[in-house]
């Protein structure tokens, strides 16, 4: 099965005051250390969906980045963008995170991607769900594709396709400057 890994980056950080994803942690940008992880799974193929800012020199070479033209209207248009061209390619399932989680672990990405079952497995951090979420083929066309949610929706309205996978890591993201003050 050809599993992509899929990084959504493309809102505007207003919350954060703009520029969010180049803020740096440990030196580090938090777009960078949001896609080591997803980098290190060993996935098929990483994507990064971007839309308000460009962020290409923070990509490595070899990654695949998308531009949603349409990132003022939510994330869901992001994920959309993301799933159409998993589909072109012929990717079986994708591996969701989003761009401003530093925290999360190439181990939390393998454990989604390759977990039997689903169509939908989300990882688990002390009985929360959170990222990343593996979407199989089957269920991308009942999300939703307006608004700022990805598959929330859809986890909730159909539990019964819903597997939780426990991991170890950070889910938080970072949506504001005192969120980063306090992961510094």
């Amino acid at each position: 099965m050809s599993i992509a890994g899929v990084i959504l980056a493309a809102g505007s950080g207003s919350r954060f005051g703009g520029d969010k994803l180049r803020a740096l942690l440990g030196g580090r940008p938090l777009l960078e250390l949001a896609l080591e992880p997803a980098l290190e799974a060993d996935l098929d193929e990483v994507v990064v969906v971007t839309g308000s800012s460009k962020l290409e020199d923070l990509i490595p070479d070899g990654i695949t980045v998308l531009r949603n033209e349409r990132w003022e209207d939510g994330q869901a248009t992001s994920l959309g963008v993301a799933l159409d061209w998993c589909q072109r390619r012929g990717h079986a399932a994708a591996v969701v995170g989003l761009g401003d989680q530093p925290g999360l672990t190439a181990a939390a990405w393998q454990a989604v991607a390759r977990w039997p079952g689903g169509p939908i497995v989300v990882a688990t951090y002390g009985h929360r769900r959170g990222h990343p979420v593996r979407l199989d083929a089957p269920v991308w066309s009942l999300l939703p594709t307006e608004g700022d949610e990805g598959a929330r929706t859809l986890m909730s309205r159909r539990p019964e396709l819903v597997v939780e996978v426990t991991c170890d890591g950070k889910p938080a993201d970072i949506d504001t400057r005192e969120d980063l003050r306090r992961w510094s």
